[in-house]
């Protein structure tokens, strides 16, 4: 997996950025990043033109006092994380369209954004970044810690799942307390098994038995670094895989999740795949890690494919 040199965190001049700060310095820390962006972009600042004429450099100095109070807040969060490069952009537009240009701009490999649940604003910019971003997503809710006990890992046995699974072996070897990966597949009795002649547990032994072999074989091709990994299996009764993730995930008190995500580069990265879109739907409480495949290019034929 590829490593995460630079960094873009969206801030907002809200409570969450502290939060979303410390989560930048983890990461750089774990991740020997080179370069951290921090980037607020100013959504309403409609000025007509007859006040810009009256009142020349009203929006340069707006956005300067902005940067202003980010820089000293980066600066606080950011204490003791020395040898990261640090850069504050503030901008006015569209936050979505603005960040995403930046990621391109900047050859971002992990961009981080907050989830907010009781503070004002919505989760709309990780959904839209989550799907249109070529590079990997941190989403951090709000009160989260940065702190890497317990590693959830949901596994299909694709490269999507190898790769997120290569991600979280990255960060877990660089924490300085003990990390546990939990490997996740969740699986099903498919309708008709009772053609076979087995019964519902019979089937479900079987189901479970071919998804153990195919661990195996996927994760001898993975260089552990000596990590502890365990894997667990997830019978799915109620056609919702998403829901027993994220039920796993809070039982057995994960305090990262990483996910894989297919490949799309900026002009047809129209999904993520429906699992991980549905992750960061209803996960409002576990900071989670979406791992795209940096720069992987997809033809309008793979989408339709996947359509």
């Amino acid at each position: 997996m590829y490593p995460l040199n630079k960094i873009l965190v969206a801030l907002d001049c809200s409570e969450l950025d502290a939060t979303i700060i410390r989560f930048a310095a983890f990461i750089s820390r774990v991740s020997d990043t080179d370069t951290i962006y921090f980037v607020n972009v100013i959504r309403h600042m409609n000025i007509p033109a007859a006040v810009q004429k009256e009142f020349p450099g009203i929006i340069e100095n707006a956005l300067e006092e902005r940067k202003a109070q980010l820089e000293a807040s980066i600066a606080k969060e950011m204490e003791g994380s020395n040898g990261v490069k640090t850069e504050c952009i503030v901008e006015n537009g569209q936050p979505a369209r603005k960040i995403l240009e930046m990621t391109e701009k900047y050859k971002i490999d992990l961009a981080i954004v907050g989830r907010k649940n009781q503070l004002k604003g919505s989760g709309v910019l990780s959904h839209r970044l989550a799907r249109r971003a070529v590079c990997s997503l941190l989403i951090v809710p709000e009160g989260a810690v940065t702190e890497s006990g317990k590693i959830l890992v949901p596994i299909d046995f694709s490269q999507y799942a190898q790769n997120a699974l290569e991600q979280a072996i990255n960060i877990g070897t660089r924490v300085k307390n003990e990390v546990e990966i939990i490997c996740q597949n969740v699986y099903n009795v498919p309708v008709g098994y009772h053609y076979t002649g087995k019964s519902y547990e019979e089937f479900r032994q079987i189901m479970q038995k071919n998804a153990e072999l195919d661990f195996k074989k996927f994760i001898k091709s993975i260089d552990l670094k000596g990590l502890k990994v365990r894997e667990c299996y997830s019978l799915d009764e109620d056609e919702d895989p998403v829901a027993d993730i994220y039920e796993k995930a809070v039982k057995v008190q994960a305090s990262l999740m990483v996910i894989g995500a297919k490949g799309r580069t900026a002009s047809t990265a129209l999904f993520i795949g429906s699992m991980a879109e549905r992750l960061i739907q209803i996960n409002d409480t576990i900071p989670m890690v979406v791992v795209r495949p940096k720069g992987k290019a997809a033809g309008w034929l793979d989408i339709i494919k996947d359509i």
